[in-house]
């Protein structure tokens, strides 16, 4: 089964990365294109190597002798899976404070080694971190529409005919953004997730932690399933999974790390308030979440439970990869003040902000732009748009800066 190859948009943030930054970090979940990402960027570069850490023997040659593993290398260098030995990091922050020549090395990880204790500061200033998620319903079409640029400009992409009702998007989501389990379906499907996942929190956290009850974070992690798209309650998952809030804070952190959670801070006017509220949670992928749901596209497609779950976590998860690429550089929040909510709102460092909630159904009620009608109302000229994502047809202008958006407008 031969695997698909897209052209990747954090590409080109790679490029600019090695021509300024000595140490330049692809960061990611297994299995979403790193190695293939990294392959292609080094392969243009005259004299360059490439070493992956899964390989045995370069591993235990890395881990015997970091500092003479790294002095021993010329040119450019791609060093894959880099958290399998993080001790190499601080004989590259030797190296590369010896010669600051930019994109001397290359570095992919499927955990954030910039969380852990013992190398958490050693390259600070000389490396940048480009993430890397599972592919974008925009990079699979090929589309090189970036919605965060559009909306901040105003400019929501024009759509019209576009599929109604939750064919629009059960499919998608369903499959997620894995190249490899986006060419299975069914229980060849479920069985590459179940196996992924296992890898994933048996040896990458082991790569990352020292936390001696990894054996919850399974159920940590079925249990945030249930919960995504809702405020996290710390003290709430302590309670059903016999653990204190600050281990499972601890351990939220840890799926993070491993790049299967994210979370969103509240979005507050007052800056130091969206640091004392709740986040809220979402899984990476939405494939991994109805995997972890036991939720197929008819379920996805019929079960009300599960339905605007995924599609929230499927949207959110589209737009943030979106932010990522964008020329407007921003932070993405929700919005929850009293019995009002806005699923996502992204703010650039101009103060301006955009709004985005997200709705399964076809058609737009009143009731679904009041939220975003009063922020637009407090936040005057900063709020440059707000949109419901929906299953409608067409682009449909709902008022001043409002707007309806198919699902497709993500990719059109």
């Amino acid at each position: 089964m031969p695997t698909e190859i897209f052209s990747r948009h954090a590409r080109p943030q790679v490029l600019q990365a090695m021509g300024d930054t000595r140490v330049v970090f692809i960061s990611g979940a297994r299995q979403v294109g790193k190695s293939t990402l990294g392959r292609g960027v080094i392969a243009e570069r005259p004299g360059a190597q490439e070493f992956s850490l899964d390989r045995r023997e370069t591993r235990e040659s890395a881990l015997s002798d970091p500092e003479g593993f790294i002095a021993a290398l010329r040119g450019p260098v791609l060093i894959d899976e880099i958290q399998r030995v993080p001790d190499l990091l601080l004989a590259i922050k030797d190296a590369v404070d010896r010669d600051t020549t930019p994109g001397r090395f290359l570095l992919t990880g499927s955990a954030n080694i910039r969380t852990a204790r013992t190398i958490k500061d050693a390259l600070t200033g000389r490396m940048e971190t480009i993430p890397l998620w599972p592919l974008a319903q925009s990079e699979i079409n090929e589309s090189t529409t970036n919605m965060v640029d559009a909306l901040f400009a105003g400019e929501p992409p024009n759509v019209t005919e576009a599929t109604v009702g939750r064919d629009a998007f059960v499919s998608l989501a369903a499959a997620g953004g894995y190249p490899e389990a986006r060419l299975r379906a069914g229980r060849r499907r479920h069985d590459w997730f179940a196996n992924y996942l296992d890898t994933t929190l048996d040896r990458d956290l082991r790569d990352v932690s020292d936390a001696r009850k990894l054996s919850e974070i399974p159920r940590l992690l079925r249990l945030l399933a249930t919960q995504a798209a809702n405020v996290l309650s710390y003290r709430g998952l302590a309670g059903k999974l016999d653990l204190t809030p600050d281990t499972v804070r601890e351990y939220v952190g840890l799926l993070q790390t491993v790049f299967l959670v994210r979370l969103l801070a509240a979005w507050r006017p007052g800056l130091s308030a969206r640091e004392t509220h709740a986040p809220k949670a979402y899984l990476v992928d939405s494939g991994v979440l109805a995997h972890l749901l036991d939720a197929d596209e008819s379920r996805i497609g019929s079960d009300d439970q599960v339905t605007g779950k995924v599609l929230e976590n499927f949207v959110v998860g589209e737009l943030l990869k979106h932010a990522d690429w964008a020329g407007t550089d921003t932070r993405a929040y929700h919005y929850r003040q009293r019995a009002e909510e806005i699923d996502l709102v992204l703010e650039n460092r101009r103060g301006e902000i955009i709004a985005i909630e997200v709705k399964a159904a076809s058609s737009v009620s009143r009731a679904d732009l009041r939220a975003m009608e009063k922020l637009r109302t407090a936040t005057g000229a900063r709020f440059k748009a707000g949109v419901v994502v929906c299953t409608g047809p067409r682009t449909t202008p709902l008022g001043d800066r409002l707007w309806a958006l198919p699902i497709s407008g993500l990719w059109a």
